[in-house]
């Protein structure tokens, strides 16, 4: 049996790791230098692409894809049935907060495969208890 992995990586930590201007970037940019067992979602991969493709370009956006490709110590999650059902309780649980399909999904993932940290900026990825890299660094 594979082992569960160390950090679930949030859109945040990509975009952070990735922009000079973000707060972040220097925290990133160490973490990334030397990664343990990472997972992140399909979800968050679209997120980022996304914010690249607005916020730059197409080239921008590509070269990120490009970079997803190569970053072998994280894995991808797809998102089948199983994972949108677990989102959407937890939309569900926390109907008080503004969390976003891509957001409710990362908590899931963390509790049903039992992910210790996450590396994220986003205050609403600690919901569920799960410690902010950015507060232990």
């Amino acid at each position: 049996m594979a082992q569960s992995p160390d950090a679930y990586v949030d859109t945040s930590a990509l975009i952070a790791f990735l922009d000079r201007s973000d707060t972040y970037h220097p925290l990133f940019q160490r973490l990334f230098a030397n990664p343990p067992r990472l997972i992140t979602s399909a979800l968050v991969i679209a997120e980022t692409h996304g914010w690249f493709l607005r916020r730059y370009d197409r080239t921008r956006a590509l070269q990120f894809m490009a970079m997803v490709e190569v970053m072998t110590p994280m894995q991808v999650h797809p998102v089948g049935r199983d994972e949108q059902d677990g989102a959407l309780r937890i939309l569900r649980r926390f109907s008080d907060q503004d969390l976003t399909l891509t957001d409710a999904l990362g908590l899931h993932l963390m509790q049903s495969l039992r992910i210790p940290r996450c590396w994220s900026t986003d205050f609403h990825l600690g919901l569920t208890g799960v410690p902010l890299v950015i507060h232990a660094n």
